[in-house]
């Protein structure tokens, strides 16, 4: 399985520190957040990396390379303009090829083991995404856990993580070149195409400097 790595984002809500450092790039723990993901992946046996870059993707590119150094192989995604969280792994449909494969934000903390989501997804699934309980920031959830662990819009609503295992029919006949993932996710959901297995350890969403500064603390505590 391959995975992608959502890395192209401005990181508004984080400036001026992203002026100069694109979000995926902040270091907590001694190394930027992008390489967490990498490291995790590689402990999954996931080793084809493909990584979305546009604000300062320059910096993304240097730091990682082809990832030798982190014993992965990465291929990167130029955007020339921001897609989305939709329009980029369209874009990179032809690295990702046919078969469902692994995305995470890569401005999030996620202690999740990677090895528990299945190497496949079940015939006529589109997803399955990994969920958490809600945080402070994001009280109403996004989807519910049903039967059979379909997800679905109404019940107790969970939190979507960023990680996940999606189907590249998910986005490959979307007319648009720039969309955001909830778009598809809704219609999805709707249609009972996406399963959902929960976390309940350890999850950041690094979207402001205060958050920023609670993952760094945590994670200082615990080395």
């Amino acid at each position: 399985m391959k995975a992608m790595l959502l890395a192209a984002g401005l990181g508004k809500r984080l400036m001026p520190i992203t002026n100069t450092t694109p979000k995926p790039m902040l270091e907590v723990a001694g190394k930027p957040l992008i390489e967490h993901h990498l490291e995790r992946l590689r402990k999954a046996g996931i080793e084809e990396v493909i990584i979305n870059v546009h604000h300062l993707g320059g910096q993304i590119q240097e730091k990682l390379g082809d990832g030798t150094r982190l014993g992965v192989k990465i291929q990167y995604s130029v955007e020339a303009q921001l897609l989305e969280t939709g329009g980029g792994i369209k874009q990179a449909l032809p690295m990702l090829g046919d078969s469902p494969f692994l995305v995470a934000s890569a401005d999030t903390y996620l202690d999740f083991d990677l090895g528990r989501l299945p190497n496949k997804l079940p015939s006529g699934m589109l997803g399955l995404l990994v969920m958490t309980n809600n945080p402070e920031h994001h009280p109403e959830g996004d989807y519910a856990s049903g039967d059979n662990s379909i997800l679905q819009l109404d019940g107790d609503l969970l939190t979507y993580t960023g990680t996940g295992i999606l189907h590249p029919d998910l986005v490959r006949d979307v007319p648009k070149t720039v969309f955001m993932l909830r778009q598809v996710f809704d219609d999805a959901v709707r249609g009972g195409k996406f399963l959902g297995i929960e976390h309940d350890g350890y999850w950041c969403d690094v979207g402001t400097e205060s958050r920023l500064k609670l993952l760094r603390k945590k994670l200082d505590q615990s080395a």
